[in-house]
């Protein structure tokens, strides 16, 4: 053999090993690429949308309560919480219904309740805040057989530790513990991890149709009432589409049940005759001499939170924002508004520096469709925009004076924390100007800009008419005008003080809408009154 034959038939196999060492090296030090079946987001689970058929029978809900409730889950939740007093199992501090209806007292279908802990002695009036473990309870029902758990979020928000208990496990067991993976304030969801895993495969809840849901349908709730380990409740769909407050000037629209919910329940399904998950249960509506079910609970559709889940498994929610807010077209103000039927959402206001505003939209603006799509309502247009990608540039068609055009407008993302905060600023004091005048017919005081109010306002200059009272039960009460409000325009006419105002104001016949024009916080915001 040669020398170069015997220097290539050497130089193969160190070739051939040095490729190897190479590729082993680099996979340990990472420098190999990545796979990209590593970022694909994990799609919707399916759901069932054949047509809900047949009859109910003697076994129907045995069936559903036999074949579910393996797939139901207790949680229990610590959490530490700077209070001055302690309460009773599933009792109060419960601010549930007081952020989602701002009413205080109520009671929710679920479990942040508050067995104290540690730091429980003293309860005294007066006793120095401190910090408290807080235990509550709630419901939960997996997804997936690899321990993914849909629950709610105002049940494990703020938890330091989860533990959860699987169907027909004995009361003393120690449970097994879980992690938050994502959660949704918006949509009152949250999406949970077993760290620890039972041996024995767990069983799967299913997804049917939300939208196929209609008052009278049968449904059963299944969850952990007052510490009652997997109770069945049977009831019917009351209502579709309730306006369910989730955050300042924020709502969601929620299914409507009689099915049994109280304290507990929080988190648990609420399913079809085929035993599907159509809602998640959430809240429920009681006086304030009860303390549980009165025939008005509250779900989640669960179409909502399914359409939600890839993003609730990467453990963040995104969504758009334009940066209005919105309301209700009045019945009497098809013609003023240049609209023939009351299809479409009335800008009320205009957030400064927000997408809207950039977009050149105004108050006053009826918006007919967002990216192609008919606007129906306000809520409508909400549900479009909340689902629409943050930095997408869409047009946007809007009524102004009568007359349509098109605003090309680049969606922003929301930020809910940053929105409350905002909503939450303080107002400064008013001074009382000289001589305020009451108005016929709107129920409202108006009076003359003075330039300490100015200051006090930020206002450029004296323009307008300030609002000094709002009578109790007035039109313009349950317009949403407040004290504070400086009105700029009334319809199409600018006003600089009191008189302007009240004379616009007076030639507004009774019975019709005077469309006002306020600022309220160094924001402009549209109101439309009904003169009395």
């Amino acid at each position: 053999m040669s020398n170069r034959k015997t220097t290539l038939f050497y130089l193969v196999p160190v070739v051939l090993t040095s490729l190897l060492v190479g590729m082993v090296m680099a996979s340990r030090f990472g420098l190999s690429p990545t796979s990209i079946a590593q970022t694909v987001v994990a799609p919707p689970p399916p759901m069932n949308s054949a047509p809900l058929t047949g009859t109910v029978g003697a076994g129907t809900f045995r069936d559903i309560a036999k074949n579910v409730s393996p797939a139901v889950v207790n949680i229990r939740t610590e959490s530490r919480q700077r209070t001055r007093d302690l309460t009773e199992f599933f009792g109060g501090g419960d601010d549930l219904f007081e952020r989602f209806f701002g009413q205080p007292n109520p009671n929710r279908g679920g479990g942040r309740g508050g067995q104290g802990g540690s730091g429980g002695q003293g309860q005294g009036q007066g006793r120095t805040p401190r910090d408290q473990v807080v235990q509550s309870a709630g419901t939960g029902f997996i997804i997936d057989k690899s321990g993914l758990i849909l629950t709610n979020n105002h049940v494990v928000e703020g938890a330091s530790k989860i533990v959860v208990y699987l169907f027909g496990e004995e009361s003393d067991a120690e449970g097994y513990e879980a992690r938050i993976v994502g959660r949704d304030p918006l949509s009152d969801s949250a999406l949970i991890e077993l760290t620890q895993k039972p041996t024995e495969p767990l069983t799967e809840a299913k997804f049917g149709d939300s939208a196929q849901m209609q008052p009278g349908d049968w449904v059963v709730a299944i969850g952990n009432p007052f510490g009652l380990d997997h109770t069945v409740s049977v009831g019917v769909i009351s209502g579709l589409e309730r306006p369910f407050t989730v955050a300042n000037g924020r709502s969601a629209q929620v299914l409507q049940t009689d099915a049994a919910i109280n304290p507990g329940n929080s988190g648990g399904p609420l399913l079809n005759v085929r035993g599907e998950v159509i809602g998640i249960n959430t809240a429920i509506y009681t006086d304030q001499g009860q303390r549980g079910n009165i025939g008005i609970g509250f779900a989640i559709p669960s179409n909502t939170v399914r359409e939600l889940l890839p993003q609730l498994r990467t453990g963040k929610i995104t969504r758009g924002r334009i940066g209005v807010n919105v309301g209700a077209i009045p019945r009497d103000a098809l013609d003023e508004l240049g609209l023939k039927t009351r299809n479409g959402a009335l800008v009320r206001s205009v957030l400064p520096n927000g997408a809207a505003a950039k977009a050149g939209m105004e108050p006053g603006d009826v918006i007919l469709s967002f990216n192609g799509k008919p606007v129906r309502n306000n809520n409508e247009l909400v549900s479009i925009v909340t689902a629409t990608r943050p930095g997408s540039t869409v047009p946007v068609r809007v009524v102004r004076d009568g007359k349509e055009q098109t605003l090309n407008l680049t969606v922003d993302e929301l930020d809910l924390e940053a929105e409350g905060n905002q909503a939450r600023a303080p107002r400064g004091d008013q001074q009382q100007p000289d001589d305020p005048e009451p108005t016929a017919g709107f129920g409202i005081t108006l009076g003359n800009i003075t330039p300490q109010m100015a200051r006090q306002l930020r206002l450029e200059n004296n323009r307008g008419a300030i609002v000094m009272d709002v009578e109790q039960g007035s039109s313009a009460a349950r317009a949403g005008l407040a004290q504070g409000d400086v009105i700029l325009r009334v319809g199409r006419t600018p006003v600089t003080n009191m008189a302007e105002a009240q004379r616009e104001l007076g030639r507004v016949p009774s019975g019709s809408t005077a469309f006002l024009r306020i600022l309220r916080d160094g924001q402009e915001t549209f109101v439309p009154v009904t003169k009395e």
